[in-house]
């Protein structure tokens, strides 16, 4: 799966990854810039990770919901000051890169 597999990971985001599907595993997408920890995996349905950012009180969790051919995201807790580098990096280097990946 592209979004769980290092070697995939690196083919469409040009950068080295680090990922696992054991849940409470750490993370590290685009050489650090995202990093977290993985909470729940099911294959080909769902992924649900805990980003970190610094000293945050309450976590951001993602959950992606796989609904071939799209992708359901759902990102909660996002810091004030990190949204709209959040929201374009979602945009313009995940989703665009994995459209360009398998297109």
């Amino acid at each position: 799966m592209a979004l769980t597999q290092p070697l995939s990971i690196k083919l469409w985001t040009g950068e080295e990854a680090e990922m696992s599907t054991e849940p409470n595993s750490e993370f590290s997408l685009w050489e650090g810039s995202i990093v977290g920890k993985n909470l729940e995996f099911e294959p080909n349905k769902k992924i649900v990770q805990q980003w970190y950012f610094g000293e945050e009180k309450e976590a951001s969790i993602v959950t992606l919901k796989l609904h071939e051919p799209s992708v359901e995201l759902v990102h909660t807790n996002i810091p004030d000051s990190d949204f709209d580098n959040i929201t374009y990096g979602w945009d313009q280097a995940y989703f665009a890169g994995l459209i360009e990946f398998f297109d």
